[in-house]
């Protein structure tokens, strides 16, 4: 059995990389993946982080919210997959690539190629 070490003056951020630092030592989130194999299983689909736009506090709270629906799933006995999703964001990636270009949609293939536009 694995004896804690006890704090006598509380720092909370030193606690906290201690933790992670020996959780990713033993590998603990890829053992609470592989370990439920078999089991029933709950795929959370996650979408990509947005490429036209700072980051922002939102985003942090949003993939907090996201990842305590895991957490949960996973406690109670799900074998939990975290999968990235890449085709929510398109639509205003092509919009802004578009003004820039200062063309429309319909100019694709006609005045610029489809390999300009999807390079640049």
């Amino acid at each position: 059995m694995k004896k804690y070490q006890e704090y006598k003056q509380v720092d909370y951020p030193e606690i906290g990389e201690l933790i992670l630092a020996s959780w990713k030592e033993s590998r603990i989130f890829e053992k609470s993946v592989n370990n439920r194999e078999g089991a029933e299983t709950f795929t959370f689909y996650e979408g990509p982080p947005s490429a036209n736009g700072t980051p922002g506090i939102h985003h942090v709270m949003a993939r907090t919210i996201k990842d305590i629906f895991c957490r949960y799933k996973t406690l109670k006995g799900f074998q939990v997959k975290r999968k990235g999703g890449w085709d929510t964001h398109g639509l205003p990636v092509e919009l802004q690539v578009e003004k820039e270009l200062g063309i429309t949609k319909e100019d694709i293939g006609k005045k610029i190629s489809v390999e300009e536009y999807n390079k640049k």
